[in-house]
């Protein structure tokens, strides 16, 4: 079954960084995304394509608007959607007054099914098809979000939080209930259609070195699951953590220690990283979160993209719902130029569109599955609309080149700005 899509196009190919900024991207003004039961079948100009279709192929054709490979967050909480935009507190004062107490309605499946399918339809709304989601340290939040996922035919990874100190005793588990429930779960839903599991300590000062030492055996019977955690996000956490682990030399030692940095690890934050703990990552090939408007929000820090890029430390986009204020992407990159200027960098608008979409595949492993529209890839794509607002519209008048024009959608654009989202070739 054929699906044909006709307007104008544009994917990367490699980090713009990395390689000559023309062979980092293809750029098509009038293109053909052919779509067969669900993955990408060719991309190219209409013109050469159309003349190989059969008479009977329906072309869909988006005009005034950009196709592109659907946005990818890697890091959100789900069951913090509703505790969005929670005023005045940093990282831990957070935590304790907001977050935790949010949390504990999650024991309930119905609940969790209900915020899962808000969540998600948000998500899709701003142009977002795949996501690195934190649960709960209740079994029934994962349950509840792959069941909704799996209804929408999503590719999610989520997994349960592991906390066993410094948390209220109402959402602690132990080390062993929480290897043991972690395992459950990874034997129900990893690998399941479209579903992927991450083993998911909530950070260093909540996790006991036995809780961390079960996760990083956990990853080692399950070598294709995810690692998702915290990282050197607010200088209190920093010294916390310094002060529970003093064996340890620094955050990310705390973690390596128990054999938690990998290929599918990926850290949120990463906002006052040493470059020995870069060049850690870089070797083990784990990736970091860049959460711009959480960090914005918590006033936690600019995060340095040159020092994480300059280790090839693998790098996507994260939301970090909800101390992030935006479900979009490109709000999120937004929020992401503006931490660069400040730092006295620049963010071009390759990069980030770059970070929104291939960066956040190669970062959660899954490049030639998502990110691109290199052929087999499944069809997970947006239609951003150029013109919907007058302000955007009338901008648009004055741009010359591809790069303005992306400019401009990541500095004005949210998620009206989003016509449509498609999972695997189909409108949602």
């Amino acid at each position: 079954m054929l699906k044909v899509y006709r307007g104008e196009l544009l994917h990367f190919l490699a980090d713009p960084a990395k390689v000559a900024l023309q062979d980092s991207y293809q750029y098509i003004e009038d293109g053909l995304l052919i779509i067969k039961d669900g993955l990408v079948e060719q991309v190219g100009e209409a013109k050469a394509l159309l003349n190989t279709l059969d008479n009977d192929v329906d072309v869909i054709h988006y005009e005034n608007g950009l196709i592109m490979p659907g946005f990818i967050d890697t890091h959100v909480h789900y069951p913090q959607t509703e505790m969005i935009a929670s005023y005045g507190e940093q990282l831990l004062e957070w935590l304790e007054n907001y977050t935790f107490p949010f949390e504990r309605q999650f024991s309930d499946l119905e609940h969790g099914k209900r915020v899962a399918e808000f969540f998600l339809t948000q998500l899709l709304e701003a142009g977002t098809t795949t996501a690195l989601v934190f649960g709960t340290v209740h079994k029934e939040s994962v349950d509840a979000f792959f069941t909704i996922a799996q209804q929408k035919k999503l590719r999610m990874i989520c997994g349960k939080v592991l906390m066993d100190q410094n948390c209220p005793d109402y959402l602690s588990d132990t080390a062993q209930s929480g290897y043991d429930d972690s395992k459950a779960l990874i034997e129900k839903w990893h690998n399941t259609d479209r579903l992927q599991y991450a083993i998911t300590p909530r950070f260093a000062p909540t996790c006991s070195t036995e809780q961390l030492n079960k996760a990083g055996q956990l990853l080692a019977e399950n070598p294709s699951v995810y690692l998702h955690t915290h990282l050197s996000e607010n200088k209190s956490e920093i010294a916390w953590v310094e002060e529970l682990f003093p064996d340890s030399d620094g955050y990310l030692d705390v973690y390596d220690k128990s054999n938690l940095l990998s290929r599918r690890s990926v850290f949120a934050h990463g906002v006052h990283l040493h470059d020995s703990e870069c060049q850690r990552l870089s070797e083990t090939d784990s990736a970091v979160a860049f959460c711009p408007s959480s960090n914005l929000f918590l006033g936690s820090g600019l995060f340095n993209l040159q020092q994480v890029e300059k280790f090839d430390v693998n790098v996507g986009l994260g939301s970090d719902i909800g101390a992030g204020t935006t479900f979009s992407m490109l709000s999120t990159i937004n929020e992401g130029y503006k931490t660069q200027q400040l730092r006295g960098d620049k963010l071009s608008p390759f990069k980030s569109m770059f970070l929104a979409t291939l960066g956040g595949a190669i970062a959660l492993d899954l490049e030639g599955t998502i990110g691109n529209f290199v052929k087999g890839a499944e069809a997970d794509f947006i239609v951003l609309d150029y013109h919907a607002t007058p302000l955007m519209d009338r901008r648009m008048q004055h741009c010359k080149t591809l790069s303005e024009k992306l400019f401009i959608l990541s500095m004005l654009g949210d998620e009206r700005h989003v016509k449509a989202t498609h999972i695997m070739g189909e409108r949602v």
